[in-house]
């Protein structure tokens, strides 16, 4: 299995970016049991979780992306998704995707994104 993320860039506060994390190698298992998730690690701190989907469709959010932030699936195309809305310059991190089946974690690379002031 391999996550490649794409989507990262540079924006001003206030714009919007969407990620994308595509999983190849999963074959029917993504949309029967895969659980996906976005983290992000900025400059000197800890990862940390921003938002995760279940096979269910159903999402969970950290408090500070809450209402701008949307996490998103296409089974069909394996893939998970990261709309950002409403961008503020403490949202600047490597973003990295996280997809969990069978009990087994797989990430990607990471994609920057830097949001200015």
């Amino acid at each position: 299995v391999q996550l490649v993320e794409s989507g990262g860039g540079l924006v001003q506060a206030g714009g919007s970016l969407r990620l994308s994390c595509a999983a190849s190698g999963t074959g029917s298992i993504f949309s029967i049991n895969a659980m996906g998730w976005w983290y992000r690690q900025a400059p000197g701190k800890e990862r940390e979780l921003v938002a995760l989907i279940r096979s269910g469709g159903t999402t969970n959010y950290a408090d500070s992306v809450k209402g701008r932030f949307t996490i998103s699936r296409d089974n069909a195309k394996n893939m998970v998704y990261l709309q950002m809305n409403n961008l503020k310059p403490e949202d600047t991190a490597v973003y990295y995707c996280r997809i969990t089946m069978a009990s087994i974690d797989y990430w990607g690379q990471g994609t920057q994104v830097t949001v200015s002031s």
